[in-house]
């Protein structure tokens, strides 16, 4: 009964609005003894993006669970793929990307409504990390900071399938293609001297960081068209504001 009241107790923490955080801590410390001190003690303070995100868990759960168990269908989509199972792996992917858009949005409601302003890709990564993690690295609702999605590592021990092209130049290629994790399917190809699963990982990792080099490349040119279009917006309203005067 102790030991579920303390867990309580904790878990009322993280529900704080992030500044009382630390006053509240302080103030359990005194309330138990020895051991359990010095865990209440040790009890990290989160950070804005790792507390909005707890706030999805403990007031907006549907939208938290939603998020989790996409993640998790995707992971199994991958894996599938990876391992030569018939896998929708796009269809698991556009709803993983739904989901996390509503969690964002539901941390960044919380977040304001308590006067915090978490950045936006921090939440996306640490949902995304969260989702697809194989196992959570905090009990729900007590992050105490952002997290990085998982790489390739997250399907380490998964043994791609293989097969031989009964091609001209006898290539060896997955079956079917795929990328690591929250990355497009793609296909990577071997020289038949080279099969062996870790140097198919090897290719996948360095596909998959191309990839995110790209996209990233993507998004800057999109920004500075975006910026580009304001300005001309702008120097159009200046002109027209001049002929209208004149």
């Amino acid at each position: 009964m102790v030991r579920d009241s303390l867990e309580s107790q904790i878990d009322a923490l993280y529900r704080l609005p992030l500044a009382e955080f630390t006053q509240a801590r302080n103030a359990l410390v005194k309330t138990v003894r020895g051991a359990d001190a010095t865990r209440v003690r040790t009890l990290g303070k989160p950070t804005v993006a790792a507390w909005a995100v707890n706030q999805v868990y403990w007031h907006s759960r549907s939208v938290f669970d939603r998020v989790m168990k996409a993640g998790g269908a995707l992971r199994r989509a991958q894996i599938g793929a990876l391992t030569g199972k018939t896998s929708n792996v796009r269809e698991a992917g556009e709803a993983h990307r739904r989901a996390l858009a509503d969690a964002v949005k539901a941390a960044e409601t919380l977040a304001s409504a308590a006067g915090s302003h978490p950045a936006t890709d921090a939440l996306m990564r640490t949902f995304e990390a969260l989702s697809l993690a194989q196992e959570p690295p905090a009990p729900p609702g007590r992050l105490t900071d952002g997290l990085q999605p998982p790489g390739f590592e997250a399907l380490a021990g998964v043994k791609p399938t293989v097969r031989l092209k009964p091609e001209k130049n006898s290539e060896v290629r997955l079956k079917p293609d795929t990328t690591p994790v929250a990355d497009t399917v793609r296909s990577v190809r071997l020289q038949p001297d080279q099969p062996d699963p870790k140097r198919l990982q090897a290719d996948l990792k360095k596909k998959a960081a191309e990839e995110k080099k790209r996209a990233a490349k993507v998004r800057k040119a999109e920004a500075a068209l975006e910026r580009a279009k304001a300005k001309m917006r702008a120097a159009e309203e200046a002109l027209k504001r001049t002929q209208d005067q004149s």
